[in-house]
């Protein structure tokens, strides 16, 4: 009960929360404008994801995986489902239909995450995923959410459906300056100071943006009354391509998982057990298929909270439990959550893009355990360009695909993981063969030597 009332963790507490909603904020009101959703329906999806965030990461604290790791809306399933907004259109695919079969293959990634879990499977899974497709996934999810969150640093809006947006030269100089004393304040403050340079930098640069900018209303609105609902994105139905698009996507999701604990295990000074990713998958599976039933977009561990920990060094626990508590609390009280909506996006973005910078060094730590053989530099070099250059190319190229393939060979970040995957894979079967001549090899010579 004394550790509860140190007001270092109901600081820290508040820190996460802002994590939390910067992190969260931005996804069910892009969600919903890429669907053309009422805004009722798109406050709803913001209050459900607050609640459904914040009990998510509390549940994986106290019987997950047990670590400070934020259990949020995964930027991976984000992309996909934003991707295939953008070219339903082109294949005549009503957004309605789509959203019914995003939530049918979200339910069944879902039920199919939670197997993974139950049965140990993770154990095995976790094979596939070494140092070199980490390397790669983690970069490129940086390269990915970074280009959000400055997209958000711009002023540029994040709804689809904006004609023609243009870049506001006043609000990019106030993130660049946000950034900037971000920075300053985790390299050079104090330690006492620095641990809270992202709650400190939020709060002065929201204070500079209300100064500058407060008649220009770039805030997350939740005026209208929330419209609550089963298949918030639409009627449930089942499009093939759509469901089996999805279902990828939820394998792939598993990366995240194994990204974030083993990211953190050098900070715990504890290597991830299978317990833990048994633990951690079936509860990532159970609020997967909550989201897909709600419309929300799935769950799983965070590896930006990687960064965030390197950033403010608070790996207890109760903080972040507080944080959970704090949100599902702004997810509850309308009033709380209004509050909080008025947080300038583009503030929120700078500051996170300091924290998502961290990455950076995760992944310098996988390629560092790669021995960069030429074979070994081409396994990692070709996932990485490919991805990156898959991630920035229109969604008009892909229009010559099959319907039922475009929303996956679109998505860059989903591209660059399966490519990783398979060569990874490849050269561990090529390892398996080469030591199995060997071992013919030698048997044949000790057979001639009798």
């Amino acid at each position: 009960m004394r550790e509860w009332m140190k007001v270092k963790h109901w600081t820290a507490g508040m820190q996460w929360l802002f994590f939390l909603f910067t992190n969260t904020v931005v996804i069910p009101i892009t969600i919903g404008s890429a669907f053309e959703l009422e805004q009722g329906k798109i406050v709803a999806l913001l209050q459900l994801s607050f609640i459904f965030t914040g009990l998510a990461c509390i549940v994986q604290a106290l019987f997950g995986h047990r670590r400070s790791i934020m259990e949020g809306q995964s930027g991976l399933w984000w992309g996909v489902i934003l991707s295939m907004c953008y070219i339903a259109p082109a294949q005549g695919i009503p957004l309605s239909v789509l959203g019914g079969s995003i939530s049918a293959g979200i339910v069944l990634s879902g039920l199919i995450t939670v197997l993974v879990g139950l049965s140990g499977l993770s154990a095995h899974i976790a094979k596939w995923f070494n140092a070199g497709v980490m390397a790669v996934f983690t970069f490129l999810l940086a390269v990915r959410l970074n280009t959000i969150f400055l997209k958000g640093m711009l002023g540029l809006p994040f709804s689809t459906g904006e004609a023609a947006p243009q870049i506001d030269v006043p609000v990019f100089l106030l993130s660049c300056a946000i950034v900037l004393f971000t920075i300053l304040l985790s390299v050079k403050g104090h330690p006492s100071i620095s641990r809270y340079s992202l709650l400190i930098s939020i709060i002065v640069g929201w204070i500079a943006y209300e100064a500058l900018f407060s008649a220009s209303g770039e805030a997350a609105g939740m005026s209208s009354a929330p419209a609550f609902g089963l298949f918030l994105l639409g009627d449930l139905s089942f499009d093939a391509g759509i469901i089996m698009t999805a279902v990828v996507a939820g394998m792939l999701n598993l990366s995240n998982t194994f990204g974030a604990l083993k990211g953190t295990d050098s900070m715990y000074q504890d290597e991830t057990g299978n317990r833990q990713y048994r633990r951690s998958f079936t509860i990532s599976g159970v609020f997967t298929m909550v989201s897909g039933v709600f419309g929300m977009v799935p769950y799983a561990p965070y590896v930006s909270s990687i960064g965030f920990l390197h950033q403010t060094r608070i790996l207890e626990r109760l903080p972040f439990i507080l944080g959970g508590i704090f949100f599902i609390i702004m997810g509850i009280i309308p009033a709380v959550g209004h509050l909080m909506a008025q947080m300038p996006l583009s503030v929120g973005s700078a500051a996170l893009l300091v924290a998502y910078m961290r990455l950076l060094q995760t992944a310098l730590g996988y390629f560092a355990q790669i021995e960069m053989t030429p074979a070994n530099l081409y396994r990692v070099a070709a996932p990485l360009f490919i991805g990156i250059i898959f991630l920035f190319f229109p969604t008009e190229y892909f229009l010559s695909f099959p319907a039922f393939i475009r929303p996956l060979v679109s998505n860059g970040l989903l591209i660059g993981i399966l490519l990783s995957l398979v060569l990874e894979n490849s050269r561990f079967k090529e390892r398996k063969r080469k030591q199995s001549r060997r071992f013919k090899l030698i048997k044949g010579e000790a057979y001639q030597n009798e």
